[in-house]
């Protein structure tokens, strides 16, 4: 009989106490689903929890049954959510708009409705990712700061895009912060100044006249006055995004498969959450052979060995031999990476669900597979 490889209790811990989880990884190793499950595993526990995805492929939405064009977090019905074993908790979903988001932030934030309005009508506002580089990332930030700390939610779950695009995101918030700086956008805007930076702005203005015209520039100037009210409170912002995910209230983790370039990610995405400061708190080895719930020895098997019986199990057993092959493997690697977390991380197996989750069973047989010890026999 194969030894059980038994679930990480520091994973529910996380989930009961944690306000926000960070998930990353490469595409293509359920990060999504995963996420989904941690979400649903904290609406079990009685949390009001909020799954938030920045996911390009909306599987998430498809996988909770929720429209890909929300402007705001949706509920998943009390029924639906009955029917997967939570009784007092809540979850809602968002698959992330960052025009919604950057909106919402601009109206909160602009010091009077009018400037609100001057800003949102530019046509400089709907090309404001482009000209600003980490504006998108820094509004999926933006969202989950905000959102976190509304007193809507007790824990929100946050799904990344694929791991190098997911480091954009975590470094948003500084990015932006430096593009707010007064010395830098005084450049752009007319200078009572002397010397230098005087100097400066008018040859702005005439490069900028030559190539796109008067009127632009003008534009630009305008738009940047209006939003001249608002650079203070997003630099706290960002300052208070920084906050967040570096806190004790956050933790991030990295969702792997056995897949070596999945791995190769995980290690350097790994690497660049300590470099960084970021709360590491372990790795997910997702669709893997580790965990055997389910294997049954054949030495174990009770049958009447009739000639044709016999035949097939001899048949059987080389599958066998090679379904206990990938079992040893991917329990070599989990150990490998148990071995290469701190102390205070851990690394823990999915358990195996065959084919990919597309529904709200399916998130509820990986969120008790992630959260809770495999039963033993």
């Amino acid at each position: 009989m194969l030894p059980r490889m038994s679930s990480n209790p520091d994973l529910g811990r996380l989930v009961a106490e944690k306000k926000v989880i960070v998930c990353c990884g490469a595409g293509g190793v359920g990060k999504t689903t995963t996420a989904a499950a941690i979400g649903l595993a904290g609406a079990r526990m009685g949390r009001r929890v909020l799954v938030l995805t920045i996911d390009p492929a909306k599987r998430l939405a498809q996988a909770m049954g929720l429209s890909q064009h929300m402007r705001e977090p949706a509920s998943v019905s009390k029924e639906r959510l009955a029917d997967a074993g939570v009784t007092t908790g809540t979850l809602d979903a968002w698959m992330l708009n960052p025009d919604v988001v950057f909106e919402s932030l601009v109206r909160r934030m602009a010091p009077s409705t009018e400037q609100a309005d001057r800003i949102l009508s530019s046509r400089l506002f709907r090309h404001l990712s482009e000209l600003v580089a980490g504006m998108q990332e820094y509004t999926a930030a933006e969202a989950l700061y905000e959102l976190s700390s509304s007193g809507r939610y007790d824990l929100v779950v946050l799904d990344t895009p694929p791991a190098r695009n997911a480091l954009d995101f975590l470094e948003a918030p500084g990015k932006l912060a430096r593009f707010l700086d007064e010395k830098v956008l005084s450049l752009f805007m007319p200078s009572k100044s002397r010397g230098f930076f005087k100097k400066a702005t008018e040859l702005i203005g005439t490069v900028f006249n030559k190539v796109f015209g008067p009127e632009f520039f003008q534009e630009i100037q305008e738009f940047l006055g209006a939003m001249g009210g608002m650079f203070g409170p997003m630099r706290a912002h960002a300052e208070g995004v920084r906050a967040l995910l570096t806190s004790q209230d956050a933790s991030f983790l990295l969702v792997t498969s056995p897949d070596q370039a999945a791995l190769a990610d995980a290690r350097y995405f790994r690497d660049r959450i300590a470099g960084m400061g970021l709360p590491f708190a372990g790795f997910i080895l997702n669709r893997s052979w580790v965990r055997t719930e389910g294997f049954i020895d054949v030495a174990e098997l009770s049958l009447e060995l009739t000639s044709p019986v016999e035949s097939g199990l001899i048949k059987l057993q080389a599958l066998a031999m090679i379904e206990r092959g990938r079992v040893a493997r991917d329990q070599a690697l989990l150990t490998q990476l148990k071995n290469e977390v701190p102390k205070t991380a851990f690394a823990i197996a999915a358990p195996y669900l065959g084919e990919a989750i597309e529904d709200l069973k399916g998130i509820g047989q990986l969120a008790q597979g992630i959260c809770e010890p495999p039963a033993t026999s």
